[in-house]
């Protein structure tokens, strides 16, 4: 076979496998993105709040809404707490009922995401801003904080300490 052939070949061949590669690529998606939620690209994305990359899938949460449907990413739900009340004034739609918010189950690593308005908390586990709630969906028995047991929090009980924590 001489060269010119052989370069023929190679094009038609890349010409018939591209599409094929694109569709298996569609296909690498991960993640089981809700409906409205915009996808967190693990590892590029960056916390709106602390600019660190957004890496560890157990910890991360999203904030969508407003006229604009502004997106917001976060790498711990600490920072989103503290972007909302650092932010209210210049967004005040992040009050709204309607504000659609999304933090990762930690047991799923990424894989289910629950509205923060409606998690379970659970102190004690080492996130990446150190505010150290992880969500869950269903409350647990008991969980150490700072020397005190308790249970499962609300999203306003671990709101509440966050903001008590500050950073």
């Amino acid at each position: 076979m001489n060269r010119r052939r052989f370069l023929a070949r190679l094009g038609a061949t890349g010409l018939a496998l591209g599409p094929l590669a694109a569709a298996l690529s569609a296909c690498g998606k991960k993640g089981d993105w809700p409906e409205g939620m915009a996808e967190i690209k693990w590892d590029r994305d960056t916390c709106v709040r602390c600019s660190m990359v957004i890496s560890d899938p157990r910890f991360a949460a999203q904030m969508r809404g407003g006229e604009k449907d502004t997106v917001f990413k976060f790498d711990d739900i600490g920072c989103l707490v503290i972007w909302q009340r650092d932010k209210a004034a210049v967004h005040p739609w992040m009050s709204s009922a309607a504000t659609r918010m999304w933090v990762a189950d930690s047991s799923s690593m990424g894989e289910r995401w629950l509205d923060p308005r409606t998690a379970h908390f659970i102190g004690g586990k080492a996130s990446p801003m150190g505010y150290n709630f992880a969500a869950v969906r269903d409350a647990p028995q008991e969980t150490p904080l700072g020397g005190a047991v308790l249970k499962g929090l609300t999203f306003e009980a671990m709101r509440a300490h966050v903001l008590a924590k500050g950073k």
